[in-house]
């Protein structure tokens, strides 16, 4: 059974990728078989000069960051089952090409990736409720999916009512938050310690990690 955690972000942009990589890299450096999986990319381009993928073929730099970070290989089309060009909410731009995405299908791919790495970080896609079909959300999947949750808060004005909507989302649904990531993603944000100090006391789960603009992710897992 694979060691898996599902990360998600207060917003899109808060870094999800950076810290999902990082995940990666870090349990990859502790000697474990570790992989990413992002199952729905938006703003894929074709044939990105450095995937994995066959010539042609729609490419994400999201999903080629977590590739780069893992130390197992597997297709593709079980690493990212959904790309979608347009850089836009998953849900509008699967409508556009005629397609429904399925969680059947992602937690099918995810499943495989088990089998073939002891840790599998899944990247989620904008905010913790984007829509993903017509009737299903990005928390439906954090359901099907079931593994612990990673939350990154990009800290900025806004983001201690973000988080904590996410959290009482999180606990709603009885998942496990398995800890959070403050990443300083608007240097020019004031009260950065304030906020910071404020999620701390009101957020249950432990802080894995504190990354200061283009700063380094060191993650404290002792807790996890």
């Amino acid at each position: 059974m694979a060691q898996s955690y599902f990360v998600i972000g207060t917003d899109t942009n808060v870094g999800k990728t950076y810290v999902a990589s990082r995940l990666v890299r870090h349990f990859a450096q502790s000697g474990l078989k570790a992989i990413g999986m992002k199952p729905i990319a938006s703003g894929c381009e074709v044939g990105a000069p450095r995937g994995r993928g066959e010539p042609g073929e729609l490419q994400n730099e999201d999903v080629i960051a977590l590739s780069h970070a893992s130390n197992v290989v597997a297709a593709n089309n079980l690493i990212n089952p959904y790309q979608f060009a347009p850089a836009i909410a998953p849900h509008i731009a699967a409508e556009q090409v005629a397609v429904v995405i399925s969680l059947d299908a992602i937690i099918n791919a995810y499943q495989q990736l088990t089998t073939l790495a002891e840790v599998v970080i899944v990247e989620g896609a904008g905010g913790f409720f984007v829509p993903l079909n017509q009737t299903q959300t990005l928390a439906d999947l954090a359901v099907e999916l079931n593994i612990p949750i990673v939350l990154v808060v990009g800290i900025r004005l806004g983001c201690i009512n973000h988080a904590l909507l996410t959290v009482e989302a999180i606990n709603a649904r009885g998942l496990t938050l398995a800890g959070w990531v403050a990443n300083e993603i608007d240097p020019n944000a004031c009260m950065f310690a304030e906020n910071l100090a404020s999620l701390q006391q009101r957020i249950a789960a432990p802080c894995l990690s504190v990354v200061r603009w283009q700063g380094e992710a060191i993650f404290n897992l002792t807790r996890v």
